[in-house]
């Protein structure tokens, strides 16, 4: 009897859950799908899908993937020796606290900031000035984009690296150095492919976003840089094309989906 008194009180505790999902996951995607088999005149149609695989989509696609592609491998590359160097330092909580205090401060604001930063009278291009180089475009350019967007999610990419850097087995790297492998082996052979599941994890928190990036592409890159996100904005904010602009985001969805699971893998870690 307590048993099954136990049961139901578990199964009532998976509403609120069961709700939430329904209502902020399933519901909008169904939404989503539903306004992208309509035209601009709420009448069914396909011919959305059939606009989408037209070379000015097909490029936008190329684009997004493209950038996502070049933001991910740049903030890997900077957040590994990062979280690398952050098991390995004093003040470990404190590091760790500088590194995630930028992710409280709201995206519009770093966004403007760096506006003032790579503008014409900013301090870049007053350094530029002083020794000599003279002023230089910096905002509305592709290297601006990705440089902010770089800023904007290398925390996401050092915790989860960080996470599993501090639960490798020490035991593990003594044993190779011990019999003999160097440094850099010690690192290809043991470290690296032991935290590979941090690297994983970090890599879709930073591409998935990045794929649908859209403010810092007109705020930084001034429409230099045309994404997926930023069709879908302009469908739904300008043209007011809710049917097409539906039909990007479905196009998106389904490729996180897809990326989802080709990265979703077994995790497996090595504890201390």
């Amino acid at each position: 009897m307590n048993g099954k008194g136990s049961g139901n009180a578990r199964s009532l505790a998976y509403i609120p859950y069961y709700l939430w999902v329904v209502l902020f996951v399933i519901a909008p995607v169904v939404l989503v799908v539903y306004y992208s088999l309509l035209d601009v005149e709420g009448h069914f149609t396909l011919s959305n899908y059939v606009d989408f695989f037209t070379p000015v989509y097909l490029k936008m696609t190329i684009s997004s993937f493209w950038y996502a592609f070049l933001i991910t491998l740049f903030s890997l590359l900077i957040a590994y020796p990062a979280a690398y160097l952050l098991t390995r330092t004093k003040h470990k909580q404190l590091w760790l606290l500088l590194i995630i205090l930028p992710t409280w401060i709201n995206l519009l604001l770093k966004t403007y900031a760096f506006i003032g930063i790579f503008g014409t009278y900013g301090p870049i291009n007053a350094l530029f000035g002083a020794i000599g180089i003279g002023e230089q475009q910096l905002l509305f350019t592709s290297g601006s984009f990705v440089f902010v967007s770089i800023y904007i999610f290398v925390p996401f990419m050092i915790m989860p690296i960080y996470n599993a850097l501090e639960e490798l087995n020490v035991s593990l790297t003594d044993a190779a150095r011990d019999l003999g492998a160097s440094s850099w082996i010690t690192f290809r052979r043991v470290i690296f492919p032991l935290t590979l599941s941090g690297v994983k994890a970090g890599c879709i928190s930073v591409f998935i976003p990045a794929l649908s990036l859209f403010m810092i592409t007109r705020l930084i890159a001034g429409n230099k840089v045309i994404t997926l996100g930023t069709a879908i904005e302009q469908h739904f904010l300008v043209t007011q094309d809710w049917g097409m602009g539906s039909t990007v985001a479905v196009f998106l969805i389904f490729a996180m989906a897809v990326i989802m699971f080709l990265t979703g893998g077994n995790r497996k870690g090595v504890r201390r």
